[in-house]
């Protein structure tokens, strides 16, 4: 592989107007493409397999034209302070509301009636209106928005307090300035780094060019491939992170092969055939670890993870062809004035001791205190996760300046909590023999279940063969209690269908919510044993040793369950919740573990690969398994500690997003990047190796004799370069 790549980095150098030409023209041809395309019609949450999505299919046969998985807004309303909405002049204004809202959009299927639905509380001072619409969410138009909008304006002139919840009004996440500003902290650090703003500006500007062809890509196709907008956003997180720190790996392998002495294409060429090396396959782990998710089974997660999957890839061919294309106009520019300087005047300077190499020997002398110290550090971040509660956030969770928000405390406090989020039953009759009596007893042992407070009557089709009832638990959606209901019903379900031939299926929003949760967490260990075992073999390959991928693999669930502990305490617990805008404590997103599992796991393995192939390089080349740690945190550990903190800035940048889901991912994977870049990789990491020695890099015969020699450490370079005595007699230059 190193000779491969080694080939293509130098063609990319020679002919780096026309590799320059073709990336610009991908980026025009995806941003033409995302412009003209129409925008996505559909997003359309499904959950194949689950008790909600079987209900929600039988809703869609049985009952034709109700649009089950429809937009919904629930519009409530408060009189003014000593009145009662039930007045006169306030009744008045909220049935023009309503029938405003009816014929505001031609989307829209129905807009109840308060006081024909009943919805009015019990002191008479809130109610509220239920909004249908004919299609989901995403096929909303603007013009159906500003509808719904101009109608709710109008109403709160009169006097009234008007707020909507539901997803009508969802509108694309905003992530604010912070993200702005975590690259801002990319770009300084980058300048630190490397001392020159050619150098800096290199990375920064290769991994806009990869995200822009990614996510104009995405944009382009997500009309036809029905994706939705967290896609793009989980594209463009893990697009501009890896996109960085791959460009990063290749700029710095480049400098120091110039400071080698070698000429620009051979240090251009060489760069890309070791430090590519690398790169290939830190973004096949991270392409493993997103790919995975398709084992979960959940349509909207399998698309982010292929759509963020295809961002890395693109990464990946731009470190490889773009970086050394663009080496090639920056040429010694890529160092900063002095070390430009030294080249110059053929000042090879003396390896200096850095930061990493101090480092390095401090661990060496005291590996065993140090190992101690890391895994008890993060075992007490990981304690929260004992009290992991999963869910999915609901509008309780928004910003409480927020419509969503207001309409949520509204209902809460006219008609308690549990109106937030419905359940529906329905009720399948077709083969009861007495369909009436069945459905009667249905909602008589629901509403005797405990965590029950109210149920509608029975609403049967024009066939009489399907009923839905609709059951308002007494607890908030996302409560543990309102899951206990879920399953009660359910299991009430199963006894009488035994007696009636009845079926009963609960459905609805939450209980879609409860079923996903549960979904998660049946996938986890499986996929976690698939994505592990994938890249264990792929590490095997890389390093050559059994002992090394474990050591990784271990590492990075030490540091994904420490970042799954601070989730809790910051999202769940509210510790220092203001800091991060946590407004509203509640479970943690219920697909925030296995995410982060497949996320950080490709992510861990970068760090893994680049800093432990150079040791692994300084070994082969005959240095003691002490001396090869040394070395490899020497020409490793700036760039590395480089790329951590450049990726913690980005995916900090998306703690400032309104969704709070982007919000929890963008903490959690900073995190994480922070416990497995500082305490796994650049602490266990060189402990265990210098614990174990020369067993590190042990390697069954037979094993060795199966696994194909990919050629990482770029041995074969010497005889394609004719540098044999050359390249036995150097030291690695410090980056």
């Amino acid at each position: 592989m190193a000779t491969f790549l080694y080939k293509l980095g130098k063609l990319a150098f020679r002919r780096r107007h026309f590799v320059a030409l073709i990336w610009v023209a991908l980026l025009t041809l995806a941003g033409v493409g995302a412009a003209s395309a129409p925008t996505a019609a559909s997003s359309s949450f499904s959950i194949p397999g689950t008790e909600a999505q079987k209900a929600f299919d039988l809703l869609d046969q049985r009952f034709p034209g109700s649009s089950a998985d429809g937009a919904t807004a629930r519009v409530v309303f408060q009189a003014p302070d000593g009145e009662k909405i039930t007045s006169a002049a306030n009744k008045a204004e909220v049935t023009k509301t309503v029938a405003d809202l009816g014929s505001g959009s031609k989307e829209v299927a129905a807009a109840a009636d308060p006081f024909v639905a009943k919805t009015v509380s019990k002191d008479g001072t809130i109610a509220y209106s239920s909004v249908s619409y004919k299609v989901s969410s995403m096929e909303l138009t603007d013009a159906d928005r500003d509808a719904l909008q101009k109608t709710i304006d109008e109403a709160r002139d009169s006097g009234l307090t008007v707020e909507v919840g539901g997803d009508a009004l969802q509108a694309m996440p905003e992530t604010g300035a912070t993200e702005i500003i975590g690259v801002a902290i990319a770009a300084v650090v980058l300048v630190i780094t490397f001392g020159s703003l050619v150098a800096a500006g290199l990375p920064l500007l290769t991994a806009l060019i990869g995200v822009g062809i990614g996510v104009s890509s995405i944009t382009a196709l997500a009309n036809a491939l029905d994706l939705g907008t967290t896609t793009s956003t989980l594209a463009m997180m893990i697009g501009l992170a890896v996109g960085i720190d791959y460009a990063l790996f290749i700029v710095s392998r480049f400098r120091a092969e110039l400071a080698e002495g070698r000429d620009r294409e051979e240090a251009a060429g060489r760069a890309v055939g070791t430090a590519g090396s690398a790169v290939v396959f830190a973004g096949l782990t991270v392409v493993i670890a997103l790919v995975g998710l398709a084992v979960v089974n959940i349509p909207m997660l399998t698309k982010m993870g292929i759509a963020a999957a295809g961002t890395v890839a693109i990464a990946v061919l731009i470190a490889l062809t773009l970086i050394p294309a663009l080496l090639g106009y920056a040429g010694k520019r890529v160092h900063g004035r002095k070390a430009r300087k030294a080249l110059a005047a053929e000042d090879k300077p003396e390896p200096k001791t850095n930061m990493g190499t101090r480092w390095a020997r401090f661990v060496l002398r005291r590996p065993v205190a140090v190992l101690l110290t890391a895994v008890v550090g993060l075992g007490v971040m990981a304690v929260p996760v004992s009290s992991l509660e999963l869910g999915l956030p609901d509008d309780g969770v928004q910003p409480t300046d927020t419509t969503q928000r207001k309409a949520y405390d509204l209902l809460s406090e006219g008609f308690g909590p549990g109106f937030n989020g419905p359940l529906v039953a329905v009720v399948d009759v077709k083969h009861s023999q007495d369909p009436k009596d069945a459905v009667a007893r249905v909602s008589k042992d629901i509403a005797a279940t405990d965590g029950v407070k109210t149920v509608t009557p029975p609403a049967f089709n024009q066939a009489g063969d399907t009923a839905t009832i609709t059951v308002v638990p007494s607890s908030k959606p996302s409560s543990t209690q309102t899951e206990d209901v879920v399953h009660t019903i359910r299991d009430k379900g199963a006894d009488i269908k035994a007696d009636t031939r009845a079926e009963v299926l609960v459905t609805g929003t939450t209980a879609m919510n409860i079923d996903v949760s549960q979904k998660l967490n049946d996938a986890l260990v499986p996929y976690l044993a698939l994505v592990v075992g994938l890249a264990f073999l792929l590490l095997m390959v890389v390093f050559r040793s059994v002992l090394v991928p474990l050591k990784a693999a271990l590492g990075f669930l030490l540091s994904v369950v420490a970042a799954l502990g601070a989730v809790v305490a910051v999202y769940q617990w509210g510790w220092l919740g203001s800091l991060f805008g946590v407004e509203q404590t509640g479970p943690i997103m219920s697909m925030m573990p296995i995410f982060m599992v497949g996320v950080v796991f490709g992510l861990a393995m970068d760090y893994e690969v680049f800093l432990v192939t150079r040791m692994r390089e300084a070994y082969v080349h005959g240095e003691r398994p002490a001396q090869a740690i040394v070395t490899g945190f020497r020409h490793g550990a700036r760039v590395v500690t480089a790329a951590a903190v450049i990726m913690i800035a980005v995916f900090a940048g998306f703690i400032g997003s309104s969704e709070q889901m982007v919000k929890m991912i963008g903490f959690g994977l900073a995190i994480a990047v922070f416990f497995d870049a500082f305490l796994v990789r650049m602490t266990i990491v060189p402990a265990v190796l210098a614990l174990l020695g020369k067993r590190a890099w042990w390697l069954p015969k037979w094993l060795d004799r199966i696994l194909p020699n990919v050629d990482v450490e770029g041995e074969g370079l010497k005889t394609v370069s004719g540098d044999d005595s050359a390249e036995e007699d150097r030291e690695l230059a410090r980056v």
